[in-house]
């Protein structure tokens, strides 16, 4: 593709290039012969369409790539940017435009991105020949002694370095971005060796691609880094030419620093969604088995019988398994899994009121401050599992303090503007309520924070904490459309700060309800669970509270049974092998029987944090569940 004719029309830029797997009659023909490459993929990576263009820039066939995936999230290759157009039109929604270097094609490529239903289109074009024609006329320019037109205007105003260089690797001049880039101003480095200036590893690279300059390649394109004037390491990408009878190069660098560290945050934030996925799985299959086991306990603490020492033996039993539903259901909190409420919150009134017990989990030795915010926002939020989690970065503030200190909880109003958006990969412009827990403690080591937010992460001792508790929090957040960061300095403190979405809804009041009693029916349930030893269990508390129980291992054998009998409730899991999950399932039997009610049960929603997506009227039961909370959400649907 390089240095191929680019046609005009779909590559000619972003107002131009729609997406084209909108398949317009004659669609295909029309990509199939343009010179910009074009590919589609579906909402599980694999390719859908390629044309030749696609075909030849990325050395594939489309034979060989069609229903299958190229991109995997846990090895992101940021030398490629088609992963770059992928994730960010993927984490904000809209299309993305951008221009890179691209190390494995070694071209420059206009890229554009389009999310759709179910995937996204990728539009590129080689836009090398027109990089090295805009150099080119530089140079003619100059040349032909316009240094005083567009030649110097150009070079006055580049936000990005322009450098001439004699065959010496000598500075001839400089660009005024210098300052901002490097940290000098052009007049000190005109005169001085590039070498002064280069990091060192990078000195012979960029020796050896200014030689392969002047033996014939027009242009040439490669990265190295500088050291700013503060000592730290510049990266930038830089594009040259060598002009022969001026014997001189002619380069222009763009600084790569913000570009790589809003990757970096990206691969950090697909490693940790990766990792929820695993411990999302884990909590759902350690859910079933504790459901089972609470089950169990409960149904041989109803039988009576016992002697005082075995029934004691059997509570102990089941707090136990209590707490390990406790741990699995933080698991779920960072895998973002969790079943949570979100409702109307009045921030400033929340934070008043935990830090009611905040002032006593502190301790004396520890000082609290309150500093909210006047005419606050409300924000949209499970408010249980918002001082769930500002009581644990709490305790996690006390315990950096541990000769005491100064917490202080904030809120304010926190417009995100498109700047800051584009710098953060993982979060979206709004508005935003910010609530920030600041302390004055030992502060957190920059390779400790690159880690902070995964599950079984702690630097605490051995037996201190289960090493969830942040993760928790992060997870949470997120699942709750917000956005998390942290700032520490090494003896001088941390500060944690969760952004939650603004609620701009109309405020409403919803009338109070007293808890439903423990009582059962004479109804008869359908238990869908493929989990045999679990519905087994299911089965039996129904029986106890009176009810008549059908089961099913699937939706085949709920379809059997409700053609053979009445049904008045479906007892259904979510997330089930074969033709239909449980909402499927029970739309399908709706449909069939009007009157059946619906209970659903799951230990891994798949699904977005509010109910809506549930058959109207049905309830949600979170495994493990206990006999009491079955009896309750199947009388408030049956009644």
């Amino acid at each position: 593709m390089a240095g191929g004719k680019v046609r005009e029309g779909i590559g000619a830029g972003p107002s131009a290039m729609t997406d084209p797997i909108l398949k317009p009659a004659g669609s295909a023909d029309v990509l199939a012969d343009i010179q910009d490459g074009c590919f589609a993929l579906d909402d599980q990576w694999r390719f859908t369409y390629l044309n030749a263009a696609a075909e030849r820039i990325m050395g594939r066939k489309a034979a060989e790539l069609l229903g299958k995936t190229n991109f995997e999230p846990a090895e992101i290759d940021l030398a490629n940017p088609f992963y770059r157009v992928y994730f960010e039109s993927k984490l904000s929604g809209e299309p993305v435009t951008f221009t890179a270097y691209s190390e494995i094609y070694r071209v420059w490529l206009e890229v554009h991105g389009y999310p759709r239903a179910g995937g996204y289109t990728v539009l590129f074009r080689d836009v090398t020949t027109e990089r090295a024609a805009h150099l080119a006329a530089l140079e003619r320019a100059r040349q032909r002694g316009a240094e005083e037109g567009i030649n110097r205007r150009l070079f006055e105003t580049s936000i990005d370095l322009i450098l001439v260089v004699d065959r010496k690797g000598s500075f001839i001049r400089v660009s005024p971005s210098a300052r901002a880039i490097l940290g000098y101003d052009a007049e000190d480095m005109v005169g001085h060796s590039a070498a002064e200036f280069l990091y060192p590893e990078d000195l012979e690279s960029t020796r050896n691609e200014m030689r392969h300059a002047r033996r014939g390649r027009i242009m040439r394109n490669f990265t190295c880094r500088y050291v700013h004037k503060e000592g730290r390491v510049v990266p930038l990408a830089w594009t040259g030419v060598w002009s022969e009878p001026e014997q001189q190069h002619f380069f222009i660098g763009r600084d790569m620093t913000e570009r790589i560290a809003a990757e970096e945050r990206l691969r950090h934030s697909q490693r940790l969604e990766s990792i929820g996925q695993l411990t999302g799985g884990i909590a759902h299959d350690f859910n079933n088995l504790l459901g089972i086991i609470i089950g169990n306990l409960e149904l041989l603490q109803g039988a009576g019988g016992q002697d005082p020492r075995t029934a004691e033996h059997l509570g102990e039993i089941l707090e136990a398994a209590q707490r390990g539903a406790e741990l699995t259901s933080r698991l779920l909190a960072f895998a973002r899994r969790q079943q949570l409420r979100p409702e109307r919150a009045n921030i400033n009134a929340l934070a008043t009121g935990t830090a009611k017990l905040l002032a006593r989990v502190l301790g004396e030795n520890v000082r609290f401050e309150l500093d909210l915010a006047s005419e606050l926002w409300p924000a949209r939020v499970d408010a249980a599992q918002l001082e769930a989690a500002i009581t644990n970065l709490a305790t996690n503030a006390r315990d950096a303090m541990p000769r005491g200190g100064t917490l202080t909880l904030k809120t304010a109003n926190f417009p995100v503007d498109d700047a800051y958006a584009e710098s953060h990969a993982d979060v979206t412009a709004g508005d935003y309520v910010l609530i920030e827990v600041c302390d004055t403690g030992t502060g957190i080591p920059s390779d400790v924070q690159a880690h902070i937010f995964e599950p079984f992460f702690s630097t605490k001792e051995a037996g201190r904490g289960s090493g969830l508790g942040l993760s928790m929090v992060y997870g949470f957040i997120k699942q709750s459309g917000g956005h998390v960061t942290v700032y520490s300095e090494l003896g001088r403190g941390t500060s944690f700060r969760l952004y939650l979405p603004r609620d701009t809804a109309a405020a409403t009041e919803s009338p109070a309800t007293a808890p439903a009693q423990v009582r059962g029916g004479s109804e008869t349930i359908l238990v869908v669970e493929d989990n045999a030893k679990l519905r087994a269990v299911a089965a039996r508390q129904l029986r106890e509270l009176g009810y008549a129980v059908v089961e099913a291992a699937d939706s085949d054998g709920a379809f059997a049974a409700l053609e053979r009998e009445r049904i008045d409730l479906l007892l259904t899991d979510i997330m089930m092998p074969g033709k239909l999950n449980g909402p499927e399932l029970a739309r399908a039997a709706l449909a069939r029987t009007p009157h059946l009610k619906v209970v659903f049960a799951s230990g891994y929603p798949d699904t977005p944090a509010s109910e809506d997506w549930l058959t109207p009227g049905a309830k949600l039961l979170t495994k493990p569940y206990r006999k009491d909370h079955l009896a309750r959400a199947l009388r408030e649907v049956l009644d």
